[in-house]
């Protein structure tokens, strides 16, 4: 099996960065924006990171013809998507029924995440403290501190922070609005998935679907670049299963990738225009080999200690980075643009502001990067 696996590798088409790029940009929707609703596009794209509340409007606008923050703010408003912790353990906007379906799957990673409070939990039944959490955040939406304390009163002598912990791994705790709507945010309030959606989550599923999902919105990929998406281990045998149904590549650097056959793979000299992407995009995290994006002498640069900074791409790779000041947004090349580049990101930061920030007055300036 192994010497016919590497026959195989050996003799599949080889994929250029360019290809690559390409690719993972229009299954991202970045290539040319679509006229999908923002829900279908959160489940196209099997959700987006969001630390923090703005991220998700900004990449939904970097995507789809038309986005308006009202686009996202009515279906979380109306529970049909939601914010909670699945993928590498960080909060996700998903649709509801991937809410119910992708946090079960992730389960296990959440259990394995405990591991490293084991200390903080000498003495504490994990199963009793989920009947617990559950009942409370079920009675009404906690905050994390609110939880915490009365966690504490059961189990005194644990740490604080491990008890929070592990309510939120044990259980798929949401957080209820206004909380994620755009311009009316609220304090963090959590109640589980199953009570603020009105159903049961799902059995865990094998990953073979969501594997196939994935390469839909950012193949062609190995295992490895999964792996890194999902925080999963041990998807080989998902890969294997899969392998009739797929198509093989190689990266430049001999890497077997994994593609759905009818998956758009454009001309890698396919014209990319600029976008504006938010902290955390999906696109910047969601492979092990992120060079599809990122050139090799600006790893890194995107990135600085746990904060990620807001990016834009020009011709389809990381070019720098952006703020939004009182009165300007701020671009910040990582290199010379030419004038043609400047006056097609200006005009894209002009379409972005236009659609999230309309009636509000800012200069386009560029600047020098800081970091």
């Amino acid at each position: 099996m192994t010497k016919t696996k590497r026959t195989t590798t050996a003799s599949a088409p080889v994929l250029g960065i360019r290809a690559l790029n390409r690719a993972t940009l229009e299954r991202q929707l970045l290539l040319r924006r679509s006229p999908m609703s923002a829900t279908d596009a959160v489940a196209h794209l099997v959700g987006l990171q969001a630390q923090n509340v703005k991220p998700p409007y900004y990449a939904l606008a970097a995507r789809l013809d038309g986005f308006t923050p009202e686009a996202l703010s009515g279906p979380m408003a109306d529970r049909t998507v939601v914010r909670i912790v699945t993928l590498r353990s960080t909060i996700h906007t998903h649709t509801a029924d991937d809410c119910l379906t992708l946090r079960p799957l992730v389960q296990a990673a959440r259990d394995r995440e405990l591991h490293l409070f084991r200390s903080g939990l000498a003495g504490v039944d994990l199963d009793r403290l989920a009947v617990r959490a559950r009942g409370l955040v079920e009675a009404e939406p906690r905050t994390m501190k609110e939880l915490r304390e009365a966690l504490l009163e059961d189990w005194p002598d644990a740490d604080p922070q491990a008890l929070s912990v592990a309510a939120r791994c044990k259980l798929p705790l949401v957080q209820v609005t206004p909380r994620g709507l755009w311009g009316r945010s609220g304090q963090v309030r959590l109640t589980t998935a199953e009570h603020w959606l009105g159903r049961p989550a799902e059995p865990a599923p094998a990953p073979d679907d969501t594997v196939l999902r994935y390469l839909a919105a950012f193949g062609p990929a190995s295992v490895k670049d999964v792996q890194t998406w999902a925080g999963l281990t041990r998807l080989r045998d998902a890969f294997e299963r899969l392998r009739p149904r797929l198509v093989t590549f190689r990266d430049e650097h001999g890497t077997e990738l994994f593609d759905l056959p009818d998956a758009p793979r454009p001309d890698p000299d396919t014209p990319a225009p600029p976008r504006f992407l938010p902290e955390f995009d999906n696109l910047l995290l969601s492979h092990a080999d992120r060079s599809r994006v990122v050139p090799a002498e600006l790893k890194g640069r995107h990135w600085k200690g746990n904060v990620a900074y807001r990016t834009f791409l020009v011709d389809g790779f990381l070019a720098g980075l952006w703020r939004l000041d009182e009165d300007a947004l701020v671009v910040e090349p990582f290199g010379r643009l030419d004038k043609a580049a400047r006056a097609e990101v200006t005009a894209e930061a002009e379409r972005m502001l236009g659609a999230l920030h309309p009636g509000a007055a800012y200069d386009i300036r560029f600047g020098t990067v800081r970091n």
